[in-house]
């Protein structure tokens, strides 16, 4: 009963105001006649019924409510006007807000209406006195509310003869009075009115009515029928409450008193300070000491000592109680951590670089070459600055696992920093040091922990910045960072002191260049990683992906065997990617399959078998594209880059009886669509020498799609291809499906670079397409291609769209051609039939 009385809207003698006219009622303390009138009193048969929450109503005590369901007001305005007798149950679930007959229990109060309020906030108040203790029979009806049939709870007769009875009620009152006397915040009417109650009766119900237990524990008190035996309860609550009670006042004492020993305490540890700086055994001393120490083992220059010295020299003269000591102290402490002019020797052994890199990554030839420069030219020279190489590639290739290859194979410590999302500039410069909670950035922390001056560092998914915002931009953070000419001088906001930068080999890596910052990507050195080819897949497969997934999934070399034809074929019908990142997953998966198996002891079938991965992957998700043979004009396979890689491109064209209208479908880009209308005008432009009669356009309505059209397509590269296909369709004269051709143009017909050859050569090659026409100008593009990639295809090198057309098409028209100079023929004879008659 620790808050007994708290809210003084439970005082025991209540003082009711009317709002509206002034008047006040006061209702007095139950006497013993009051209570054996009240307990005599007669019980209606039926009574409306109102629930309550987090509320138990006992007979006698006076309660205010707050009713805000429909329900309840409607009963309450119903019957204040009435009888004003009314039920009062408690819900089982205090968190019901529209509770069912289910959700109320059989046990309640009669209680009668005395009074009702309207607050200021507009809800009702509403205060009821408990009469009478009843059960429910039966419930007659839940609208407009409930409504049930009840019957009285008879409890025992009061033992007022009973000497044990009246030391129990006693021993109530008196317990009551104590807690009232030992809380703190108690009304001063409290304990007046406690004494004041002579109905043993009453002293009981207003007892538990404001006993501090759960609801539960209260509905289990009304249900009492035994009156003493609810006494005996209440009182065990009530000596717990008052021990409760106690034991907090000796806390509160306890805490006091705690509070004047720390100004003691204080007082003795400043003495404590005084004798220690007498005996020389000081830990703001000791900590200084461990700190000189530290920095007399650093190979620092000048400029660093001098700024140390200074700082020390603050720090010395601090107070350790000061604020400012901690964050001079976290300032010294980075200083003598950072690895100042610490370098790991680096391994120029270039056979031992070979042998790492290719231990480690299948391909990339490109990447290693580099690599192998670099040591070869640091071999020679014995100190240069580092590279700062930008790998750019799809997803899955190899990019970020390579630079940990590329520290393991010169002896370097490998850091990793991902900078996908950084939105903050102080991430990359760090912190003011006098803001609270400042910290270097992540450049300087990453040296801290690797120790050592001259890591390869490796800056992922660079071109996933975000740009300028209100945190700064952490691309042109990354500006200094990655310019040879001025990561030397690297500044950081939280050391201010320079740091040398320029002995890191910085390797960043990207799956789009066009999100970079310009002004980033020309500090860096490009170099494009291609997809891997189905060859080069399978080898990877069988080196790296296959060994290392056995070894993660607790499986022996021997237990499970992966032929290439099954690899080949998970690579074709399972995975879609210029990288093997999803081909491990799948690996991964038929490993997981096999090992429930073995985990078993059941038998299995060691060598897994093509068949064999329908039942373990699922049915193949993707058909590879095949070449489509066709035999009819219109139709021409262009070449396309994904991020996936490269891809097939069908180009169709139609034409239907109109006005000339061009349409496009195939969820196009905007450079795409105007490659179309290029492509139509041109066409038109030079219609004569194509031997097409240039009044035919104006008859036929051309639609060009280009097929899956949920995939967005965009960039200039199928301009060719959607020539070629407007050309085969007006001559009449089909593209033979063994030519494939990628270019953009222009209106003077002439036919531009694109990028993303080797990526295009390979989707040629999977579709058995042996002849390509590529601009003259990326011939360059395929002699920089290994002899493996274009081994077994034809290139043709145009300068112009007629050059295209002339390799393209064939000579003759198809068997039983579109005439489409029938339109001119019926304008013709139309015309003549109109002279005649005129």
């Amino acid at each position: 009963m620790a808050d007994f009385l708290k809210n003084k809207s439970q005082s025991i003698i209540w003082k009711m105001t009317n709002i509206a006219d002034g008047d006040a009622e006061f209702i007095p303390l139950l006497s013993s006649e009051d209570e054996k009138h009240m307990r005599s009193e007669d019980l209606p048969e039926v009574l409306p019924l109102l629930p309550l929450r987090n509320t138990v109503l006992f007979p006698g005590v006076v309660l205010p409510i707050t009713v805000g369901r429909d329900k309840s007001i409607r009963l309450v305005r119903d019957y204040y006007n009435g009888d004003k007798r009314i039920g009062v149950v408690t819900q089982k679930d205090q968190k019901e807000e529209d509770p069912g007959i289910k959700d109320l229990h059989n046990v309640g109060t009669m209680a009668q209406i005395l009074k009702t309020l309207q607050m200021p906030d507009g809800n009702t108040t509403v205060i009821i006195q408990g009469k009478r203790s009843f059960k429910i029979d039966e419930f007659i009806s839940e609208e407009p509310y409930f409504m049930g049939r009840v019957s009285p709870l008879e409890t025992s007769e009061l033992p007022e003869d009973d000497p044990d009875f009246s030391a129990l009620i006693a021993t109530l009152k008196e317990t009551a009075i104590q807690i009232v006397k030992k809380s703190p915040n108690m009304p001063s009417e409290a304990e007046f009115a406690l004494k004041n109650i002579d109905s043993p009766f009453f002293l009981i119900n207003f007892i538990s009515s404001n006993l501090n237990v759960g609801v539960d524990q209260k509905q289990e008190l009304l249900e009492m029928t035994d009156v003493a035996q609810r006494g005996r309860k209440v009182l065990e609550n009530l000596v717990r409450d008052l021990q409760m009670l106690e034991l907090r006042n000796q806390i509160q004492n306890k805490v006091r008193v705690e509070m004047d020993k720390q100004q003691r305490d204080y007082m003795l540890h400043q003495q404590i300070k005084t004798i220690q700086e007498e005996l020389g055994d000081n830990p703001h001393e000791q900590a200084i000491k461990e700190l000189k120490e530290k920095a007399a083992k650093k190979e620092w220059n000048d400029n660093v000592a001098e700024v140390f010295d200074k700082e020390m020299l603050k720090l010395q003269r601090m107070n350790p109680v000061a604020a400012e000591y901690s964050i001079q102290m976290n300032y010294l402490d980075t200083l003598v951590s950072l690895p100042w002019n610490t370098f790991s020797k680096d391994n120029l052994d270039l056979k031992h670089g070979r042998k790492v890199l290719d231990e480690d990554h299948y391909g990339l030839e490109k990447v290693k070459e580099r690599i192998l420069e670099y040591l070869a030219v640091l071999k020679l020279k014995g100190d240069m600055r580092s590279p700062i190489l930008c790998l750019v590639g799809p997803p899955g290739v190899g990019k970020t696992s390579l630079g940990k290859s590329l520290a393991r194979s010169i002896g370097r410590k490998y850091v990793r920093m991902s900078l996908g999302g950084l939105r903050d500039e102080a991430e990359i410069r760090g912190h003011r040091k006098t803001y609270i909670g400042a910290m270097p950035g992540r450049i300087i922390q990453n040296l801290k922990k690797a120790k050592t001056s001259n890591p390869v560092f490796v800056l992922d998914e660079v071109d996933k910045i975000i740009g300028s915002n209100i945190n700064g931009d952490p691309a042109a953070a990354l500006l200094e960072v990655l310019d040879p000419e001025q990561n030397n001088t690297f500044h950081d906001n939280f050391l201010e002191i320079d740091y040398d930068l320029s002995r890191i080999m910085f390797v960043a890596t990207a799956n789009n260049l066009g999100t970079i910052h310009p002004a980033l990507r020309d500090r860096m050195e490009i170099i494009d990683i291609s997809g891997y080819l189905i060859e080069e897949k399978l080898e990877i497969a069988k080196r790296h992906l296959f060994p290392r997934q056995l070894e993660y999934h607790g499986l022996k070399k021997g237990q499970l065997i992966l032929p290439p034809a099954t690899v080949g074929a998970v690579i074709e019908q399972y995975t879609r990617e210029s990288g093997v990142r999803s081909l491990e997953k799948q690996i991964a998966k038929i490993i997981r399959f096999h090992a429930r198996y073995i985990a078993e002891n059941e038998p299995y079938e060691k060598k897994v078998t093509v068949a064999a991965l329908k039942n373990i992957l699922g049915v193949p998700r993707y058909v590879r594209d095949n070449k489509v043979a066709y035999n009819q004009p219109g139709v021409v396979t262009g070449l396309a880059w994904t991020e996936v890689g490269g891809e097939i491109l069908y180009v169709e064209v139609s034409l239907s009886r109109g006005n000339g209208r061009l349409s496009l479908t195939g969820n196009l880009g905007d450079v795409m669509k105007e490659s179309a209308t290029l492509a139509f005008e041109y066409l038109k432009s030079n219609a004569e020498r194509l031997k097409i009669h240039p009044e035919i356009f104006n008859y036929w309505n051309v639609h060009i799609h280009v097929p899956e059209g949920a995939t967005p397509k965009d960039g200039p590269s199928a301009g060719v291809t959607m020539f070629s296909a407007l050309a085969s369709m007006f001559t009449q004269r089909k593209v033979s499906s063994d030519v494939a051709m990628t270019g953009e143009i222009t209106l003077r017909g002439k036919v531009l670079p694109v990028g993303g050859i080797k990526e295009k050569i390979l989707a040629a090659k999977r579709v058995k397409v042996k002849n390509i026409i590529l601009s003259i100008d990326n011939e360059k593009d395929i002699k920089d291609i290994p002899e493996n990639y274009v081994k077994g295809l034809h290139f043709e090198y145009v300068a112009n769209m007629m050059e295209v057309l002339d390799i393209a098409l064939e000579s003759e028209k198809v068997t039983n051609p579109l005439d489409l100079e029938k339109p001119l023929r019926e304008k013709k004879e139309n015309d003549a039939k109109n002279e005649i008659k005129a």
